[in-house]
């Protein structure tokens, strides 16, 4: 099938299902498996897709439909100019998060500064604070131990192994450790309103790192 077609395709099924991103998805799912970029699809969309990659990609558009999220459909998600491998133990990086990273960062620049993240799921702050902060170290701790296997993986590949530690861990068991800075992006949804989350958070995101307890600031 020629590529054009191929795309407006699958656009057209998620559309059919409800996906307000059905166009931009169907884009993003190609590229992945494609290892393409957007500006490829583009600029070759009259060329012939293989019968492996539709394959791989009637599978993955599949799994769209039933309203997982993009980033673990293809492994992965951008934060602070950073791919970062993504599973589910762990949630998918958010735009506004970068926010609490761009302030330490200007806070803390050039100096050299202990950091703590509590909750740190698949890494993505600490890291990144840690990308920019290059004279500091830091820890982070989650109560997933699958979570801190993500993000000791992330640091490895992205060579901040060295300056980064992470552990499972409850916040009460530092009570005797010391830092300069504490980053924290904590389960923070009351018990009462995660019925009301969307499917896409709800059915595969890991609640544990979204329950905050019934007002939502149990930690």
């Amino acid at each position: 099938m020629i590529l054009e077609n191929t795309i407006k395709k699958a656009s057209q099924i998620l559309k059919n299902h409800n996906i307000i991103s059905h166009e931009l998805d169907a884009e993003i799912i190609l590229c992945d498996i494609m290892g393409v970029t957007k500006k490829f699809l583009i600029t070759n969309n009259h060329i012939n897709v293989s019968k492996k990659i539709i394959k791989k990609y009637n599978s993955a558009v599949k799994r769209r439909l039933k309203k997982e999220p993009i980033a673990y459909i293809t492994g992965k998600k951008e934060f602070w100019s950073i791919n970062f491998p993504i599973n589910k133990s762990a949630l998918i990086p958010r735009p506004e998060t970068e926010l609490l990273v761009a302030e330490v960062v200007k806070l803390y620049k050039g100096k050299k500064v202990n950091i703590l993240d509590v909750g740190t799921g698949s890494g993505c702050i600490l890291i990144s604070i840690l990308s920019e902060l290059i004279f500091s170290n830091g820890t982070g701790i989650d109560i997933s131990k699958k979570a801190v296997n993500l993000a000791k993986s992330n640091a490895q590949n992205l060579e901040l192994h060295n300056r980064s530690i992470f552990k499972v861990c409850n916040i009460d068991d530092l009570y005797r450790e010391k830092y300069d800075v504490i980053v924290s992006n904590p389960p923070y949804i009351p018990n009462n309103d995660l019925k009301n989350l969307s499917e896409e958070i709800t059915n595969y995101e890991p609640l544990c790192a979204l329950n905050g307890g019934i007002d939502g600031l149990d930690l």
